[in-house]
């Protein structure tokens, strides 16, 4: 069965996926940065990895694993610095990485406004840069993606209903970490994910069938 490398696995989303993989018997790898975060996560059943994105990432995180699913972020608490090495320099090594190992599908948690940073949010102009860039690296690197731009994260519990078309308000751009996480879930099990981009917002269609009718309007 295939092995999925996660990186960022002690964010907010990542520990909901590891969660999520567990119950479903997915063999998972996380990577995280101290002893203490991959305790927490060993619990849960994943097999760890110890690296930090701000250095030289390691061969060994790599070697084993058929997919990666690289949601890490240097949060909003932090300068534009972090974002810079975590949120761009740290996905370009991860999807380099990927691409040295042969990896066969790489799932980008980016961001709402990626594909736009100039008529995005201005406050996190220098973010969704960040985002945009990380997501050209892996469109042109020839490694399979899936990327999923969510809105605005909330800390509900899960609804498992989303929308992969943006609301006409902004106040309705908004989608649930659990759904994230689960929508990423989605995307390693199921083809129809692989080479797409999709923005994610909590709506009124079942997950499976939002991603299947968001290929479907593509292809017209």
């Amino acid at each position: 069965m295939d092995k999925t490398l996660v990186i960022g696995a002690n964010g907010q989303i990542g520990k909901q996926l590891i969660g999520l993989m567990a119950l479903a018997k997915m063999p998972v790898k996380a990577m995280v940065r101290n002893a203490e975060q991959a305790n927490d996560l060993e619990k849960l059943g994943a097999e760890t990895m110890i690296a930090d994105l701000e250095e030289a990432l390691p061969d060994g995180a790599f070697a084993d694993c058929d997919k990666v699913v690289f949601t890490a972020g240097s949060g909003g608490k932090t300068g534009a610095d972090k974002t810079i090495l975590i949120d761009l320099w740290g996905a370009v090594k991860a999807v380099d990485m990927a691409k040295k190992h042969h990896v066969r599908q790489f799932v980008m948690v980016s961001a709402r406004d990626a594909g736009d940073p100039e008529n995005g949010t201005p406050a996190i102009k220098h973010y969704n840069i960040c985002k945009h860039f990380a997501d050209k690296h892996l469109l042109e690197s020839g490694v399979p993606y899936t990327i999923l731009r969510p809105g605005l994260l909330t800390n509900e519990a899960a609804t498992g209903l989303i929308t992969t078309h943006r609301p006409e308000t902004k106040e309705a751009m908004t989608i649930t970490r659990a759904d994230v996480a689960a929508c990423v879930l989605q995307s390693l099990n199921h083809s129809e994910a692989i080479n797409q981009i999709d923005e994610l917002y909590n709506g009124d269609l079942p997950i499976a069938e939002a991603f299947i009718k968001a290929v479907s309007n593509r292809l017209g």
